[in-house]
C-alpha cells in the first residue's frame, strides 16, 4: 500500500453541515475503495488565489491514507465527477524521506522550524557602521 494526500476544494456555497456531510461522502469513498485514512486535516475556508467557478474562497479538507495504486484511478474518476469540488490534488509518497514527512503530517506535528532571522540588535550596529562613511561623503 502507497502512502498518498488529497487535497479537496469544496465550493464555499454549501453550509457548514453540507461541508461536512461532503467530507463524510469523501471519506466513505475512499474507505469503500480499500483506503486506510490516517488522519483528515480541516483547514476551513480560505482565499483562493484567483477565482475558480466565480468562487473567490474554498473550503480545504486534506486526506492523508494508504492505498492499493490500482484504486487510485476509481477514486479520481469519482473525484472528477463531483459538482461540489472546485479542484482536488493527489499527491504520492514515494521516497524514504517522504513517506517520513508524510508520517509527520499524518500525526499532526508540524515541520521543524525555520532558522531565526539575526537578532535586531546585531543590525543596528551594522547600520552605525555605514552610517559614517556617508556622513563624510556628503560633507
Amino acid at each position: 500500500m502507497k502512502h498518498y494526500e488529497l487535497l479537496v476544494v469544496v465550493k464555499p456555497t454549501l453550509s457548514p453541515e453540507e461541508a461536512v456531510a461532503k467530507k463524510d461522502s469523501l471519506k466513505a469513498l475512499l474507505e469503500k475503495n480499500g483506503a486506510e485514512i490516517k488522519t483528515i486535516d480541516e483547514m476551513g475556508v480560505r482565499k483562493l488565489a484567483y477565482e475558480i467557478e466565480k468562487h473567490a474562497r474554498g473550503n480545504y479538507f486534506v486526506f492523508y491514507y494508504q492505498v492499493a495504486p490500482a484504486s487510485i484511478d476509481e477514486i479520481l474518476r469519482n473525484l472528477r465527477l463531483d459538482e461540489d469540488l472546485l479542484r482536488f490534488l493527489n499527491v504520492k509518497y514515494e521516497k524514504k524521506k517522504e513517506i517520513a514527512q508524510w508520517e509527520k503530517l499524518a500525526s499532526g506535528k508540524k515541520a521543524a522550524p525555520k532558522k531565526e532571522a539575526p537578532k535586531a540588535e546585531e543590525a543596528p550596529e551594522a547600520e552605525k557602521a555605514e552610517t559614517p562613511s556617508q556622513e563624510s561623503g556628503e560633507a
